[in-house]
């Protein structure tokens, strides 16, 4: 297949395609603010009401008025664009791939050029790969509203930034397997994290810092642990005589000049960002001198090769915090205690991941209840994310900023997914297309989308569909491609039509098929091995959950038996730990859920989950106090999913999921919780 990189198959017809629209433009934007004009958000109301001599009302009926006289003024230059614009969407191409090369510094880092993360070949324990996604509710300011949502210009802008700040932070994570261990003070660390790793973080959740005494031996000035005067018996500087020792505590077999030591660093203590025990290592240490008595400290980012191409797609600049109003770099909370007794700790945010290489460390079992996984809400995106699915991208201008948004993080974009006008199966008129958007830090190779033929009702003016990618994540050792499937969705809309839920979901199924028979095979005569597959990914709004009586079609369908659902226990029966992500549009604004953390906090208490989102219809209700209906008992409805095959077409190829996120980032901004899921693949075989 040919990847699409401009709508039209030849410059004279984009030409055309761009009169056509500099025509209809004045018509479309003067209507939709004509339509905004009418329908105002709950904060502008709140605005109206606190204050009403300002001049938002007499704004309104000033231009209203005009508005129309310049709407109708504009029809026949508009009719005759339209005349123009309607045939050429006939042979529109149905997606636009887009690439960002890497900057000077990534190739300078040693990347590939023309790829994100770079194709390193595949190591026998496997790798991990991160997916999101998340509906952004990017309509025409007019119909946006009606979600309660205004401005999608900026919306769309504030997106984008919060997306790539969220997934370029770093990795930091910290276990503490023993529930009565603190050796690791909280001023030993924070130094640690400042002078060593050098980016700003946060401690949601510290140890109690550990009492000194006086046979604690004092600090040194200048150690590379505890910096800022800290002590700790388990201190490799600190420990007993270690101090007066010609033999380094980190290098005992006698390397004394290697360059990553930390005792050897005194002369330039900011010289190394990373752990000075693991500053080259991917995996854990058991025996590691800072991380006695089962406790673990991480200080890891992805493997050598993403990494450098990550550093070259992430620039500090505005935009680069959680909330829209913040000032400072995006937060994450570091701590998170895994007990021995199998408790979780009551800080259930979102602790930074790990390497992309996975290799589990021995003797550390996760204890998440009866989970073999981490689950969590997050504030933030997790770090290194590789794919991220969007849907309700619909308004072209801010599909536009966006784009370029995301294209500082990723570098691979399919966007513009869609049909306009009439096109083969999608015999209605589309004013809209299907929303869709697939971001990708790996090289594309394939793409293909298909329209949905049966859409009913308001759902029809939207060419609602299915975009397949197939990426390239890695190569073997017999130069084979290592790939993976991904497939983006947004299903019918409207409640109770499960039978067109039902019809879209064999058509998603039937076309995976075909496209992945389409693009098995050899693509050039130079290749002669077939692509191995990592893993088959499903990402999108579904737009029915797993809990009502009203959607039993579809939480029986066949998909569930060839995907996994990381969230559900079986039809009608999601895990305790899952969230509704559909967000209750009446309190989007209020205080209590304004910014990411705030949501994140409501969302972690089942009280205020209750009061913000939208739960599925029942007679068991009970009102509010700020009158709004709610259940007695469950999380939500859970319309935004991420499924996933385990087994892979290669023999002995697992894949199983790591980390399982519901995301509050975008408070504010859309109507929707985003999710987010690590998984990984694993070959079966013994690294050598």
């Amino acid at each position: 297949m040919v990847l699409h990189t401009s709508p039209y198959p030849s410059a004279f017809l984009s030409f055309l395609s761009r009169l056509s629209w500099a025509f209809v433009f004045p018509c479309y934007w003067l209507l939709d603010r004509l339509l905004a004009s009418c329908v105002a958000t709950s904060l502008e109301k709140r605005r109206r009401s606190q204050d009403p001599c300002s001049f938002l009302a007499l704004g309104v009926l000033i231009s209203t008025p005009f508005y129309l006289m310049l709407l109708l003024a504009s029809l026949p230059l508009a009719f005759i664009g339209f005349l123009l614009w309607a045939p050429l969407q006939t042979i529109r191409n149905p997606y636009i791939y887009s690439h960002q090369k890497p900057d000077k510094h990534s190739a300078e880092q040693g990347t590939l050029a023309g790829t994100g993360a770079a194709l390193a070949e595949w190591r026998p324990q496997g790798r991990s790969f991160c997916f999101g996604s998340a509906n952004v509710c990017l309509l025409p300011d007019s119909l946006a509203r009606f979600n309660n949502l205004a401005d999608t210009q900026r919306r769309a802008r504030e997106v984008g930034k919060r997306i790539r700040n969220g997934a370029s932070r770093p990795q930091i994570k910290i276990y503490i397997d023993s529930p009565t261990n603190t050796s690791i003070s909280a001023a030993s660390f924070c130094s640690l994290a400042t002078q060593g790793f050098r980016r700003t973080s946060s401690l949601d959740h510290r140890p109690e810092p550990v009492v000194t005494t006086e046979t604690e031996t004092e600090a040194l000035t200048e150690c590379p642990v505890h910096p800022s005067g800290g002590t700790s018996l388990d201190c490799p500087v600190h420990s007993t005589g270690a101090q007066n020792s010609s033999e380094c505590p980190l290098h005992p077999n006698g390397d004394e000049h290697a360059p990553d030591c930390a005792v050897h660093q005194f002369a330039d203590p900011h010289s190394s960002v990373e752990c000075p025990v693991h500053s080259n290592i991917i995996q854990n240490s058991e025996d590691c001198p800072l991380h006695p008595a089962g406790v673990q400290i991480i200080f890891t980012s992805p493997d050598s090769e993403p990494t450098e191409a990550e550093k070259g797609n992430h620039q500090t600049g505005d935009g680069d915090t959680g909330s829209l109003e913040s000032r400072t770099a995006s937060r994450e909370s570091l701590v998170r205690f895994h007990a021995a007794d199998g408790g979780i700790s009551p800080n259930n945010t979102l602790s930074q991941h790990r390497t992309s290489v996975f290799k589990r460390p021995i003797g550390r079992k996760r204890r998440h209840g009866d989970d073999g996984f981490d689950h969590e809400i997050s504030a933030f995106f997790p770090a290194n994310l590789d794919f991220l699915c969007l849907q309700e991208v619909f308004e072209r201008r801010a599909a536009d900023r966006l784009r370029r948004q995301l294209h500082r993080y990723f570098p691979f974009v399919l966007s513009d997914v869609g049909r306009y006008g009439w096109k083969g199966c999608c015999s209605r008129f589309k004013f809209l297309n299907s929303g869709l958007l697939l971001a990708s830090r790996y090289p594309i190779l394939d793409a293909h989308y298909e329209c949905f033929p049966n859409g009913r009702s308001e759902d029809a003016l939207a060419a609602k569909g299915v975009l397949f990618a197939k990426v390239q994540v890695g190569s073997s050792a017999q130069d084979q491609r290592v790939v993976g499937y991904i497939t983006c969705t947004h299903l019918h809309a409207i409640e109770g039509d499960s039978s067109v839920r039902c019809e879209q979901l064999d058509m998603l199924l039937e076309w995976g098929a075909e496209f992945k028979r389409a693009t098995s095979g050899p693509t050039n005569e130079e290749k002669v091995l077939e692509d191995q597959v990592a893993f088959d990914v499903i990402l999108g709004d579904l737009n029915f959950d797993n809990c009502s009586s009203e959607d039993k079609l579809e939480q029986q369908h066949a998909l569930f038996t060839h995907y996994k659902d990381p969230c559900r226990l079986g039809p009608g029966e999601d895990k305790p730990w899952a969230l509704g992500t559909l967000l209750d549009t009446s309190g989007l604004y209020d205080e209590e859920v304004s910014s990411p953390e705030s949501l994140q906090k409501v969302m972690e208490n089942e009280e205020g989950r209750k009061e913000y989102l939208v739960f599925p219809a029942s007679k068991n209700h009970c009102p509010s106090q700020k009158g709004r209906k709610i259940p007695l008992k469950g999380n939500g409805r859970r319309i935004d999913y991420i499924l996933y095959k385990e087994e892979c077409l290669q023999p002995d190829w697992k894949v199983d999921i790591e980390e399982f996120s519901f995301i509050t980032q975008l408070a504010g901004l859309t109507d929707h919780l985003s999710v987010a899921a690590r998984l990984v693949v694993s070959t079966g075989e013994e690294e050598t």
